[in-house]
């Protein structure tokens, strides 16, 4: 009978990662990915630049497979936009692994063979079973393990103050975005020209948005931005400027502080939306304290992302109750608790679960914490696959040595700087990037 499958879900950086690092030790993997290609989600803010080089987005394993394919990797110290790396690693990179790996497969569901998570017996001896939803139908597929790279892009935070949907806020999706504007992209460029916008976030994706939207407003002078914050006042969102220790994440500070100030923008603190109302073609949102903003032709809303837990609930999982991380791995990533540099490389002992063989691994496995770094991702994914394999000695290892930078990092609109600059990032991500 055939070894059963490794099923990864996901072919993200940390996903494609998980299959190089099970192939590598031989086993037999399927990396199932919603999209039509590698990096699906990292394609969808292909517009902007990472904080972190090149060698910190580059996965060991990954690199090894690529080798023999004749691919080259880019130069060390320069920084990638999300196209770059999705052209010039993702899309290699599933390439080197096929047929290992699916496009087009959606999983809608995991189990344990024949029992639900009610059911104690046989759950460290039936397989588990994943659901899986593609063009020609549904199937299953048996599985020895799984691990969920699946990110968190595909749920991003709403408008809403409160953690949900704002009321009218589903009615007016057709004026809401919940990623950063590609104003290269004429339709969308279109979209915000000569137009009041309401960007709602604090963090990174929020200043790229208000970097490029007050370009345009130098274009184009009738266009107007107001920039709603939730925090009382605006504090230290633009970052440690020339002092931070990521300096193309400063620049962006900058350059939003500069954007801010230039007269296009508007900045509401204390602004938590509660309310979205149509007058006429128009949106007016309204705060939980009764406030009302001037209408805006469109909203922006970049306030974070969280994990889709719902295809997982029939397995058991032991998720701490606030980020909704494993219970683990919660204490390490705390945003209440900890800042950049503080968070250690970790493994399979912070992220195994009370279902045997079930692993969350990369933007999934921070629930929803605020930042995230490729390389942990990478060196979550070596720990995992070392104890799939039974490799427990590898599996406990750390062999991973983070930058001083530690875990902040993510992605914004820079100009790219010079060879001294440090960085590190994942996807743009939670409050670093989003949070408002």
């Amino acid at each position: 009978m055939p070894e059963l499958p490794v099923v990864v879900v996901g072919a993200g950086p940390v996903g494609l990662a998980a299959a190089a690092h099970l192939a590598a030790r031989d086993l037999p993997v399927v990396v199932l990915e919603a999209g039509a290609d590698a990096g699906a989600a990292v394609a969808r803010w292909n517009h902007v630049r990472l904080f972190s080089t090149w060698s910190e987005l580059v996965d060991p394993a990954a690199a090894r497979l690529l080798a023999p394919t004749g691919w080259r990797q880019p130069a060390a110290d320069s920084y990638p936009t999300g196209a770059e790396w999705v052209d010039r690693y993702l899309r290699p990179l599933a390439a080197a692994l096929a047929p290992r790996v699916r496009f087009g497969a959606r999983v809608v569901g995991l189990a344990r063979r024949g029992r639900d998570r009610v059911v104690d017996g046989g759950r460290d001896t039936e397989p588990l079973t994943v659901h899986v939803r593609t063009a020609s139908g549904d199937e299953r597929i048996t599985a020895r393990a799984v691990v969920d790279a699946s990110g968190t892009w595909g749920t991003p935070n709403p408008l809403g103050g409160d953690g949900l949907p704002a009321i009218g806020e589903p009615e007016a999706a057709d004026r809401i975005a919940y990623r950063v504007p590609d104003l290269a992209d004429p339709a969308e460029r279109e979209r915000y020209a000569r137009q009041r916008i309401a960007v709602a976030g604090s963090g990174h994706s929020a200043l790229t948005a208000l970097v490029v939207l007050a370009e345009l407003a130098e274009e184009h002078p009738d266009t107007r931005i107001d920039w709603l914050l939730r925090r009382g006042a605006v504090g230290t969102t633009f970052g440690g400027g020339d002092a931070d220790q990521l300096p193309a994440r400063g620049a962006l500070g900058q350059r939003a502080m500069a954007a801010a100030a230039a007269g296009h923008v508007r900045t509401v603190t204390g602004f938590r939306t509660a309310r979205v109302d149509r007058e006429d073609s128009r949106l007016v949102l309204e705060s939980v304290d009764g406030h009302r903003l001037d209408p805006v032709d469109e909203v922006v809303v970049l306030t974070g992302f969280r994990p889709d837990l719902a295809w997982l609930s029939e397995i058991r999982l032991d998720l701490d109750p606030v980020l909704q991380a494993p219970r683990g791995l919660a204490p390490l990533i705390d945003p209440n608790v900890h800042s950049c540099g503080t968070v250690y490389p970790h493994g399979v002992a912070e992220l195994a679960q009370p279902e045997p063989g079930v692993y969350l691994v990369g933007m999934k496995s921070y629930g929803r914490a605020p930042t995230f770094l490729a390389l942990t991702g990478y060196e979550q994914v070596r720990s995992v696959a070392a104890a799939i394999a039974g490799d427990h000695e590898a599996a406990a290892r750390v062999e991973l040595v983070l930058p001083e930078t530690g875990v902040c990092g993510g992605a914004g609109l820079f100009d790219e700087p010079a060879d001294d600059a440090g960085g590190c990032c994942a996807a743009p991500v939670d409050s670093a990037l989003t949070r408002a």
